[in-house]
């Protein structure tokens, strides 16, 4: 992503609250159920990409999970989280990148991305990011992908993202990884509008 990109979403997590984006969630229950479901083990390694200023990580430490990554492009969301967790931000590891770029000394046993992967527009990106995951994922690893379907909206934030199907997913991530289930969610923004998602999990095969 470009240097405008980035500046764009440090804007948006500088001047407004956490409760003042259309993606914010108060209890984001079906990562936290799909978590949950995936590994009771705790020391699970867990990454968020896209995390940003997200209230999933708060859950997860209340939960006890003890290896969290966050990734999110831009430092002022991750500047924000780190403020709202306070004496806990240091029991996260953080991640100011874009995915594309990233790079990891270890595998993860959980790659959960909720809002992230349908910024990606580029047919080339697409593929790299699908390559990023089979890369970094272990070899029993699972992806929790929530994105905007085909009943969701156009753009986010003014940027026009890529609505999915639950077919498209799973083509998309073959034939490493193999569909396990998927469910639609009505996400109700703080603004009191409506986003379709679909949130697909995929195992590596």
């Amino acid at each position: 992503m470009t240097q405008s990109t980035k500046d764009h979403w440090n804007k948006i997590y500088q001047n407004k609250k956490i409760d003042e984006v259309s993606w914010f969630q108060e209890k984001p229950m079906i990562s936290l159920e799909l978590i949950r479901k995936l590994s009771q083990n705790k020391k699970a390694a867990i990454i968020d990409v896209g995390g940003g200023d997200s209230l999933l990580i708060d859950y997860l430490l209340d939960e006890d999970y003890l290896d969290i990554t966050v990734l999110d492009i831009s430092k002022e969301a991750i500047r924000k989280a780190k403020e709202r967790l306070g004496d806990k931000a240091h029991k996260i590891k953080w991640v100011v990148s874009d995915i594309l770029d990233f790079k990891s000394e270890k595998p993860f046993d959980i790659w959960h991305d909720r809002a992230c992967f349908h910024f990606i527009t580029s047919k080339n990106d697409t593929i790299k990011y699908v390559e990023k995951v089979d890369k970094f994922l272990n070899a029993k690893g699972a992806i929790i992908m929530g994105v905007f379907s085909k009943m969701g909206p156009e753009k986010c934030s003014g940027i026009p993202i890529i609505q999915y199907s639950e077919n498209q997913i799973s083509l998309l991530f073959e034939p490493k990884f193999k569909k396990i289930s998927s469910t639609y969610h009505e996400h109700i923004t703080p603004f009191d509008t409506s986003q379709n998602f679909i949130f697909c999990h995929l195992k590596k095969r």
